[in-house]
């Protein structure tokens, strides 16, 4: 199973569209996961008329995205059970608001908020944080995430 992870898209408010590399790869995943931070609700209503669509609410999302999303999500892909947040606070302090939202049972917990990308096995869990395709505001490029899962997880950051 592919997993096509984004999250801080700013779209249409900062940027007007996703990157093309992105855009294939969103067609192309089983699933595609948004960590938060689509600003708009049209733009979350397109990426669920590409594909099946996990996702959560960010810090700078629209008021009435709050009728479609939860800020936490908790699931299981495969035997694995996942943990979706966009994370919130001072970037440096992110990595512990998100630890401290999801216990130790959970295999993957996905994040945003930072725009950076973070990949790390901490204990039990993988924390994977994809940064942000549109802005590099606080990395020194843009990303996103591709996440295999099948008798293992295998989480990577790609640069756009």
């Amino acid at each position: 199973m592919r997993l096509c992870v984004i999250a801080d898209t700013h779209i249409p408010d900062r940027y007007e569209n996703i990157p093309f590399c992105v855009a294939e790869e969103l067609k192309e995943a089983d699933w595609i996961i948004h960590a938060g931070d689509f600003t708009s609700l049209e733009y979350f209503k397109q990426l669920k008329a590409i594909n099946n669509l996990k996702a959560v609410l960010g810090n700078f999302d629209a008021p009435e995205l709050r009728q479609h999303l939860k800020e936490k999500e908790v699931f299981t892909l495969s035997k694995y059970k996942i943990g979706l947040m966009h994370g919130f606070g001072r970037s440096e302090n992110v990595l512990e608001v998100v630890r401290k939202s999801f216990d130790v049972t959970f295999d993957l917990v996905i994040f945003g908020h930072t725009h950076s990308p973070y990949n790390e096995k901490i204990g039990h869990t993988v924390f994977f944080n994809p940064g942000s395709p549109t802005d590099k505001i606080f990395a020194p490029y843009n990303s996103y995430g591709i996440i295999e899962i099948n008798e293992t997880i295998h989480t990577e950051i790609l640069k756009v």
